[in-house]
């Protein structure tokens, strides 16, 4: 049920910002994979004790560090994983439909053969598809480095994990802006749900993060159900994979019923 011309459409649409948050993505992961030395990590560790607290907090970097996998979750998955991604899903799930509408090209599109479902579900397969390919490229190339610089000495079942933990999370995201895009007729307010959201959690996250004082934040954050010191120690993630697989499917499948039923201003 997808519309491989307007497929095509959007890939030929986003290619480039996927390129190139891929390319930043390729280019963060060697160079931190590349900082990691075993025998000067602890004086790196009291480096970091002597910076303030919050700051430390705040970028994630809390964690303590004792192998190369808790050291990329710490320097990469404590903060990069959750913000480059970000950009491109909220350029793209703004793009996927309330684009469309706003400028009017959606009257074209409803004007061939293809269906308001066949619509929403190609540009739905697109963001999955296109999510899916940047984490599998930093999966791939995070594990192609470890074992270049440090061979046997990346917990690769770990990583992986951690990566399916970054993947079901961004499945959620991607479903709160595609379900925005839409619901809504236009842009600005697509993006004021679609990137609003996403921006407001990762506040609320590095927040949280702080102190005790602020810890409450947490709860009001979606980036709290992905936790890399947990997920890695393999203790409590199930759960939360769980949920965010929840969130996607229910996002997604009320982004497509919202666009079936809805009157549209074309």
């Amino acid at each position: 049920m997808l519309s491989k011309p307007l497929l095509k459409a959007t890939i030929k649409q986003n290619y480039i910002v996927l390129l190139i948050i891929i390319g930043v993505l390729m280019i963060y992961m060697p160079t931190i994979v590349s900082m990691y030395d075993p025998k000067t990590q602890e004086s790196l560790n009291e480096m970091l004790k002597m910076m303030p607290k919050e700051v430390i907090s705040a970028m994630g970097f809390s964690s303590p560090v004792s192998d190369l996998l808790s050291f990329i979750a710490t320097y990469f998955y404590g903060f990069l994983i959750l913000l480059l991604p970000m950009i491109y899903t909220i350029i793209v799930a703004n793009r996927t439909i309330a684009s469309h509408v706003d400028k009017g090209s959606m009257a074209y599109l409803l004007s061939t053969p293809n269906t308001r479902a066949k619509i929403a579900c190609t540009q739905a397969f697109y963001l999955l598809t296109s999510i899916t390919l940047l984490i599998t490229f930093v999966t791939l190339s995070g594990i192609s480095m470890c074992q270049i610089l440090f061979p046997g000495d990346l917990n690769i079942k770990g990583f992986i994990l951690l990566n399916l933990g970054a993947l079901l999370l961004y499945y959620a995201l991607t479903g709160i802006g595609f379900f925005a895009s839409c619901f809504f007729n236009d842009t600005k307010n697509s993006l004021a749900l679609g990137a609003g959201l996403p921006v407001a959690f990762l506040l609320f996250q590095m927040v949280s993060d702080i102190g005790d004082a602020t810890k409450f934040f947490k709860y009001l954050s979606l980036y709290t159900l992905f936790d890399p010191a947990t997920i890695i120690t393999g203790e409590g993630y199930a759960v939360s994979y769980l949920v965010l697989v929840v969130i996607g499917v229910v996002m997604y499948t009320a982004g497509i019923l919202s666009f079936h039923k809805k009157d549209l201003t074309l």
